[in-house]
């Protein structure tokens, strides 16, 4: 089944359906344009693709080569130095200025409920080395939505992806009243560039404890911080929930270290500050220039892969 061209953007996009749940994803940058249950939108959106091409916020897009911040766009790799795109002052933003979520990847839809996506990028491209073949399966089984990404590379080379939507979970309000629950006693400290120091500390002690389930807006509504999980690969528990007022709840299973957690307070026109929620699980930011924090080096030997699972339950559900 080929997935369909957008005429006026020159972006194809493909439309899984499942059981009330729909899903549009568009090959520039991986994006999920949207995500619906029974008509009710879960994340925010463009309705025209063409608006994806001069997004400034990541929304919905696949990030990387590396997600995050790399501070002075730079790391070292054995004897080389590497400069990178830098694209946030003198630091390197989700990859650079072309990273994954400004590129257009191939789509396939499989069935009903399955699309895939491919994208190579080039030895050099941002700065980084090395040629990387990343995939991203996407599968709709109602009530989950599964992202399985995976990149193969030709030498060893930093990766780390995230998967970027801003969740509103059936509201275009405020997500200060949404509450939020995460499986982590720790985020990592970061200087005023928002860069990493190699610190983590205790959220209990920092005014970012959700180790319960809380109002975001009860600790803190300009939260821009990576949380660090406990290990949690058989996705056997969640560790992240969200609940909204709507009464749509939404689960998060990762197998990744940690995840920026982002309640959007730089939205803007044509969305409202905070009007969405960030979970974008991935690799410690800054990893290739600190080197007391988990390697994200991959090689040929050495593949990249992350699975993350959406699971949404209440409301209309």
């Amino acid at each position: 089944m080929n997935s369909r061209q957008d005429k006026d953007a020159h972006i194809e996009r493909a439309v899984l359906n499942d059981g009330g749940m729909k899903v549009s994803l568009l090959n520039y940058g991986a994006i999920t344009q949207g995500w619906w249950i029974n008509d009710t939108p879960l994340i925010l959106g463009y309705d025209k693709p063409q608006d994806y091409l001069t997004d400034p916020f990541y929304l919905g897009a696949i990030v990387g080569r590396v997600a995050n911040r790399m501070g002075g766009a730079q790391f070292k790799l054995g004897d080389v130095q590497y400069a990178l795109s830098a694209n946030e002052g003198s630091n390197t933003l989700h990859g650079g200025v072309a990273g994954l979520s400004r590129q257009h990847w191939s789509l396939e839809q499989i069935s009903s409920v399955e699309a895939v996506l491919n994208y190579t990028s080039p030895d050099g491209e941002n700065g980084f080395p090395g040629e990387v073949r990343f995939e991203v399966r996407v599968y709709l089984s109602f009530p989950r939505l599964t992202y399985s990404i995976s990149a193969q590379v030709d030498r060893p080379t930093p990766i780390s992806v995230a998967q970027h939507n801003y969740y509103s979970l059936g509201s275009d309000r405020n997500v200060s009243d949404n509450c939020l629950k995460l499986a982590s006693n720790g985020f990592l400290d970061i200087d005023n560039q928002g860069i990493p120091s190699g610190l983590v500390r205790g959220v209990r002690e920092n005014g970012l404890d959700f180790i319960s389930s809380k109002p975001i807006g009860d600790t803190a509504m300009d939260i821009d911080h990576y949380f660090v999980f406990a290990p949690n690969r058989d996705h056997q528990r969640p560790v992240a929930e969200v609940g909204a007022p709507s009464g749509f709840k939404l689960s998060v299973y990762s197998d990744q270290p940690g995840a920026q957690v982002y309640t959007a307070a730089h939205l803007s026109d044509p969305f409202q500050s905070g009007a969405g929620l960030c979970i974008e699980p991935s690799g410690y930011p800054n990893a290739p220039n600190i080197s007391s924090f988990p390697a994200i080096i991959c090689s040929p030997d050495n593949p990249y892969h992350q699975t993350l699972i959406l699971e949404i339950s209440g409301g209309h559900a």
